[in-house]
């Protein structure tokens, strides 16, 4: 972990980024971006468009990179959510709803929006060092994030973090978007 390098991530990591983020969505970001491009536009492009914003929640600015040799192996999103945050209405696309409803329920919380690392990465301590950069500025209210109930290895990970449970929706799918998970899990650390 010596040459392990975290640092705030840059536009030009836009790329990146959204691989890591379609990984960490379980394949929903790819699904939404596929339905905003234009004709000829690839859906990656978008993606990448989207983390090179300088608003929004998927954004280079609210991200933290783990690089090795310069290159990203890993990423963490993170941002706060309002102490009344807004819930999903009429407009709210289904399969969001879920995802929406849920993080209203963590109030306060520094939510980590994004943990993802790159596969040849996986088990080399970039997602441990990811989660303990951000745990040491967390809010009085705590960190919260959503995990999918079929990601075995992903609730063990936040599990020995100490992360408990705190409520479950089930997941809506559509957008072109499929998968295997039954639920949503919103889990949060004091």
């Amino acid at each position: 972990m010596m040459d392990l390098v975290l640092r705030p991530a840059r536009p030009a990591d836009a790329p990146v980024m959204a691989r890591l983020v379609n990984m960490a969505g379980e394949g929903l970001p790819l699904a939404l971006w596929t339905g905003m491009a234009a004709p000829g536009e690839d859906p990656w492009d978008v993606g990448a468009a989207r983390a090179a914003r300088d608003e929004g929640a998927f954004s280079w600015r609210n991200a933290l990179v783990a690089e090795r040799d310069g290159a990203v192996q890993g990423m963490i999103i993170t941002y706060e959510v309002d102490s009344e945050p807004e819930m999903p209405d009429a407009e709210t696309p289904p399969v969001f709803v879920p995802l929406i409803a849920l993080e209203a329920k963590a109030p306060g919380t520094r939510y980590i929006n994004v943990l993802a690392t790159l596969p040849d990465a996986r088990r080399t301590g970039v997602g441990t060092a990811l989660m303990q950069a951000v745990e040491g500025d967390a809010p009085a209210a705590g960190l919260s994030l959503i995990v999918a109930s079929g990601n075995a290895a992903a609730r063990r990970f936040y599990a020995g973090l100490g992360y408990g449970e705190v409520a479950r929706m089930a997941v809506v799918e559509g957008m072109g978007w499929q998968t295997d998970h039954q639920d949503w899990i919103l889990v949060t650390r004091p």
